[in-house]
C-alpha cells in the first residue's frame, strides 16, 4: 500500500452501491488517510459536480477533497481546454458538466458551436439531439464524456450516455472522442498533479472501464470482486489486472 501515492477508486460498485457504502472500501480509505494518502475518486458519472459527490461520500462517512474527485465531466472540460481552448460549446448534459465547462472558462451556446460535448441528460429531448446532430454535421468537434451504453438503477438497466452518443454517431457519420473510462484521460489529468505512473494504481469492479483505463494508461490495477465483472470473466481476458481481490479488505 505504501508504494502508491495516487490511489484511484472507481465509485459505484467499488466504494458504494447506490446509496450504500461498501464497508471494506470505507476501511481501506480510512487506512490510506491515516498513512497520509488522500485517495482519488474516478467516475464516468458526468451528472453531478465534485461538490455533490463530496457530499454523497460524506453522508457515507468518507471524507474526500473536492479536488480529488475526477468525473468524466471534469475530464471532458479539461480535455476541451487542452485541445479546443477558446471554443464555444454546445452541451447536452446536467449540472456536473455545465459547471465543469464554465469553470474552465468556456462559453456555452445553443447555436453554431465549435464543439459539441455530450454527457448524460435525464431530460434529453428530440430537439436537443437534433440540434447537436446539425452542429456536428456542420463541422463542430464531437466529444463524449463517456461511452457507457447502460447503467443500473433500482428498475434495472436504463440507457446511458453511450446510447445517445451512438445515436448521434449514426446520424452524423462521425465518431465521438471518448473521454471517460476506459480511455486514460482522467488518469492523465490526475498524474498532472505531480505523480509518476509507478506511484499510481486504479481500483475498480468493472474490467471494461476501470481496469482497462489503468492498463491503457500504464499503471497498476486492482480488480475487486462483487461488482460488474466476475473473476472468471477477468481471467479470460488477454490483459490481466495487477492484483485480484475478493474484497478490498484483502489489500494490506
Amino acid at each position: 500500500m505504501d508504494n502508491y501515492k495516487a490511489v484511484c477508486f472507481d465509485l459505484d460498485g467499488t466504494v458504494y452501491r447506490g446509496n450504500e457504502v461498501i464497508p471494506e472500501a470505507a476501511l481501506l480509505i480510512e487506512g490510506l488517510q491515516r498513512r497520509g494518502i488522500a485517495p482519488y475518486y474516478v467516475t464516468n458519472n458526468s451528472s453531478l459536480t465534485a461538490g455533490q459527490f463530496q457530499s454523497k461520500l460524506l453522508q457515507m462517512g468518507i471524507m474526500a477533497a473536492a479536488d480529488h474527485i475526477m468525473t468524466s465531466a471534469i475530464a471532458s472540460a479539461k480535455y476541451c481546454k487542452e485541445h479546443f481552448d477558446g471554443a464555444t460549446i454546445m452541451m447536452i448534459g446536467e449540472e456536473g458538466l455545465e459547471q465543469a465547462l464554465l469553470s474552465e472558462g468556456f462559453e456555452l451556446t445553443s447555436q453554431n458551436p465549435d464543439v459539441v460535448v455530450v454527457g448524460i441528460d435525464h431530460n434529453i429531448t428530440y430537439e436537443k439531439l437534433a440540434n447537436a446532430s446539425m452542429a456536428i454535421r456542420a463541422g463542430a468537434g464531437f466529444i463524449a464524456t463517456n461511452g457507457d451504453r447502460a447503467f443500473p438503477t433500482e428498475r434495472g438497466l436504463v440507457p446511458g450516455n453511450g446510447s445517445f452518443v451512438k445515436l448521434l454517431e449514426s446520424t452524423t457519420d462521425r465518431t465521438a472522442i471518448q473521454v471517460g473510462k476506459p480511455e486514460p484521460h482522467m488518469l492523465h489529468f490526475i498524474q498532472q498533479k505531480g505523480y509518476r505512473k509507478d506511484e499510481m494504481i486504479m481500483i475498480g469492479d468493472n474490467y471494461e472501464t476501470d481496469i482497462q483505463a489503468g492498463i491503457r494508461f500504464g499503471i497498476d490495477t486492482i480488480h475487486v470482486e462483487g461488482g460488474v465483472t466476475s473473476l472468471e470473466t477477468v481471467m479470460e481476458q488477454l490483459e490481466h489486472p495487477t492484483f485480484y481481490f475478493k474484497s478490498l479488505a484483502d489489500w494490506k
